[in-house]
């Protein structure tokens, strides 16, 4: 929605989501806003778009690392590109830029009694983390002028309550390991999680280092 205020009248977006309830969400947005050049469509992005050469641009925010195949919604981007077209994506950094989600998925595997995952395994938040990798997918999908600027962007919150809170409803990885354990069980693992996210609390709030890549390719 903030990228069609920027477009303006004469642009067009088309965005996608595998989930129909968030497609519909960002509908009835859209259309509360009276932004008419959004059209959303439920789409698995690593299947082709109808379109081909059609986009200027395309962006995916922090959904390209969890997807089980990234190089096949890479290459699905570049046919629907103009040719010059640009494509950029965002992603975490790896484990060692991020220590609150590799607290958070040690913590959580370990209450499941299921063992830590490989944070680079593909679909996970942090799998394409490593350095240069996804440069790596990006020209091999045949992009050119590819970069990747790491940004840091610290989470920034009242007490590591808040930031439980948010997890608590927005943590899908996180959420459907604990689902198996029994309520109490549930509850004993997010009070561990709070309790190893406070050493992040200060004078300030609760500061939580977070990083991520965002990296560019031209068609």
């Amino acid at each position: 929605m903030a990228l069609a205020e920027r477009l303006g009248p004469q642009g067009r977006i088309l965005a996608t989501d595998l989930s129909p309830l968030l497609v519909e969400r960002l509908r009835r947005n859209a259309a509360e806003a009276g932004l008419t050049t959004i059209e959303a469509r439920a789409a698995d992005a690593q299947a082709p778009l109808a379109e081909t050469e059609a986009f200027d641009a395309a962006i995916c925010r922090l959904g390209l690392m969890l997807m089980p195949e990234p190089a096949r919604c890479l290459a699905a981007v570049r046919a629907a590109l103009k040719p010059g077209g640009l494509f950029a994506a965002m992603v975490f950094a790896g484990p060692e830029h991020n220590p609150c989600l590799r607290m958070l998925m040690a913590t959580a595997a370990r209450h499941a009694g299921v063992p830590a995952r490989d944070p680079f395994a593909p679909g996970g938040l942090l799998s394409l983390g490593r350095p240069g990798h996804l440069d790596q997918l990006f020209t091999a999908a045949g992009f050119r002028d590819v970069s990747t600027l790491l940004v840091e962007a610290p989470f920034r919150l009242p007490s590591a309550d808040d930031y439980v809170a948010f997890l608590r409803t927005a943590a899908a990885p996180i959420m459907a390991m604990l689902a198996r354990l029994a309520p109490a069980a549930q509850e004993a693992a997010w009070a561990d999680l709070r309790e190893q996210l406070a050493v992040f609390d200060g004078p300030q709030g609760w500061i939580g280092p977070n990083a991520l890549l965002l990296t560019m390719g031209r068609n």
